[in-house]
């Protein structure tokens, strides 16, 4: 019920009391005029009278107590009737104008109290048509590109595999681990400048392809061993690379006289061109040695310059040069007589002796410089012992001791006894046996 129709109820109700107030009212007027009519009322009369306004008063009271609760039911939302009181309808026409909906009351007052909750929505599966039983997911298909990927991965390792087996092949072809072994076994007292030669040819020789080509160059006293070096490698590349790519170049043979300088660059520049070209058909890295470099004239050496650090064609990059010289054998000698130990002077020795050389041409300043120090007695016995067996003489301990003590050696320093010649005069020793 509306508001409107709460009030015009109220109304009626109170205007129904008021009119039977009136009414008994107007009653006992009427009687007291009847009595006013009548002669001197008496005593009962007048009780009577008492009682009528007594039972007026009463029942005003308790009207005027029923429109208190009225009024109170009211202020609490009470529909404002009396409690026993017959209720008097009246017809009403049900509208929605007045009305709120419970749903938006609701809402508003909520919205008003509680702040609300943002609903979170549900994403809803993925639906599948019913044909007796769910269907599965379909499977996510793997890609194609990783079998391709697999595939490359394999390729890739087969392609190094592959390579480390042909460097190994490549290091095999050459017989580093003989000529170790010939090395170690005929070159005596120079293990330094013996371990040095063979790390630059193992570090070279395990590839065919080279940005530069490897130039060594051996410095050292007279008979010390570099030309016994130099042949014992020439002869070792014969045996596996062949005659014609090793070159052995001695300068006092080939270009004796310094007015035919420029000639004998030429022809050296030809030869060394025409042996690199033949090499590179047979993919194989021939070797050049050359003795006696000391002797060498500018011109020379400016062709060994050109060839070794100019940027020529692939051909002129893969090959092993070998310089022997005694060039700087007053700073190894005076090194060696200062240490006890041939071993450190070769580290200690190479790069001071490589700034001299320097220098003296720029050719040095592209090779890898290794010294070889001064031979004691006891190393130059050893090649009275290896020169008198490979004669056929038999190897007398006290005669060899004897040859060895024709020598001239350097006043001993440390418990060593160095020689001046070194292992130069053996041969002739020998010979006058």
């Amino acid at each position: 019920m509306s508001d409107q129709d709460s009030s015009t109820s109220a109304s009626h109700t109170e205007g129904e009391v008021e009119g039977e107030m009136d009414e008994e009212l107007d009653g006992d007027g009427n009687g007291d005029e009847v009595r006013r009519d009548s002669p001197v009322p008496s005593f009962s009369s007048f009780s009577s009278s008492l009682h009528a306004v007594v039972r007026i008063k009463q029942k005003y009271l308790a009207m005027k107590k029923k429109r208190q609760e009225m009024a109170a039911l009211q202020a609490l939302g009470g529909d404002g009737s009396f409690s026993g009181a017959p209720r008097k309808t009246s017809p009403k026409i049900f509208t929605f104008d007045g009305l709120t909906p419970f749903s938006s009351t609701l809402s508003s007052s909520s919205s008003s109290s509680v702040p609300l909750k943002k609903k979170r929505r549900r994403k809803k599966g993925v639906l599948y048509p019913n044909r007796g039983r769910r269907r599965a997911p379909p499977k996510q298909e793997q890609s194609r590109a990783k079998y391709c990927l697999y595939l490359l991965c394999a390729i890739v390792f087969v392609q190094v595999y592959n390579a480390i087996e042909n460097l190994d092949d490549h290091v095999l072809r050459y017989d580093l681990e003989g000529l170790e072994k010939t090395l170690r076994r005929e070159v005596f007292g120079q293990q330094g400048a013996v371990d040095g030669l063979l790390a630059h040819l193992r570090d070279y020789l395990s590839t065919y392809v080279h940005n530069k080509p490897l130039v060594v160059s051996l410095h050292g006293p007279s008979g010390v061993g570099k030309s016994h070096l130099g042949r014992l490698l020439a002869a070792h590349f014969r045996s596996v690379v062949g005659e014609s790519l090793v070159l052995q170049y001695y300068v006092l043979h080939r270009c004796p006289l310094e007015a035919d300088a420029p000639r004998c660059a030429h022809d050296l520049a030809a030869l060394v061109s025409e042996t690199a070209e033949r090499a590179e058909e047979e993919e194989k890295i021939p070797l050049f040695v050359f003795d006696e470099a000391e002797h060498m004239h500018g011109e020379i050496l400016d062709a060994l310059l050109r060839l070794v650090a100019a940027e020529r064609s692939n051909a002129h990059l893969n090959a092993v040069y070998l310089l022997l010289s005694n060039l700087g054998h007053a700073h190894v000698t005076k090194h060696t007589l200062h240490n006890s130990s041939s071993v450190p002077a070769v580290e200690e020795l190479a790069p001071i002796l490589r700034d001299t050389l320097k220098k003296l041409h720029p050719l040095w300043a592209e090779a890898d410089v290794l010294p070889l120090g001064l031979l004691e007695k006891s190393q130059v016995m050893e090649c009275f012992l290896e020169e008198m067996t490979r004669e056929g003489f038999y190897p007398d301990h006290a005669n060899i001791e004897q040859l060895a003590g024709e020598l001239e050696y350097y006043p001993e320093v440390g418990g060593h006894e160095y020689a001046k010649t070194g292992c130069k005069q053996v041969v002739a020793k020998v010979n006058l046996l």
